[in-house]
């Protein structure tokens, strides 16, 4: 039996602060907590405002929506889920910044191998993939993080979430990654030099 638990999630900090979004957390999607978020947003602190945001595998959209609400200058969700995507995009609209986000219906791996970023234009993207994607698609995860590394511009920042258990050292460069915990858990950050 599948265990849900329905849940508001609350906009930490900006001009979205305080709005919330109302999703069912279930084994597939699990959105990131608040401590984690406020957590990653004071490390990106500057690196935020008036840059492209990217959330892949977006799930509630929270992450990117919270970009949006510090100043992003526009967010991309990427989402396989058609629920999810609709959701994300209802948000966006219903929190009245359309304009500042574009939810893309996508395979997340496939969309890497044909993304062209603005080689002069630093980004941030935050990647937290489903589990079983961590558990069953570890290399193609890997590789996901390689390709992603190789086409983001100078002075652009990787953010991984995971959970303790992820193989770490496997990731490419291993020790030029920061790694935080929060229970159990963990923001890997990878600054493009």
């Amino acid at each position: 039996m599948r265990r849900t638990q329905r849940t508001q999630i609350r906009i930490v900090a900006g001009d979205l602060s305080g709005r919330r979004i109302t999703c069912t957390v279930t084994p597939e999607l699990r959105p990131t907590p608040q401590m984690v978020r406020e957590a990653l947003f004071s490390i990106l602190g500057n690196a935020v405002p008036d840059r492209p945001f990217f959330d892949l595998f977006a799930g509630t959209g929270v992450i990117g929506l919270e970009a949006i609400s510090r100043g992003a200058q526009y967010a991309t969700f990427l989402e396989l889920d058609a629920r999810l995507a609709r959701h994300i995009g209802e948000y966006l609209q219903a929190f009245e910044v359309g304009e500042h986000g574009q939810v893309i219906r996508t395979d997340v791996y496939r969309w890497a191998e044909r993304w062209q970023p603005d080689p002069e234009v630093p980004v941030n993207v935050f990647l937290s993939p489903p589990f079983a994607d961590l558990e069953r698609r570890t290399d193609g995860f890997l590789d996901l993080i390689r390709t992603l590394l190789a086409k983001i511009p100078v002075g652009s920042v990787l953010v991984i979430q995971a959970e303790i258990g992820f193989p770490e050292a496997e990731l490419p460069d291993s020790s030029a990654w920061e790694r935080r915990q929060y229970g159990r858990n963990l923001l890997l950050l990878r600054v493009r030099s």
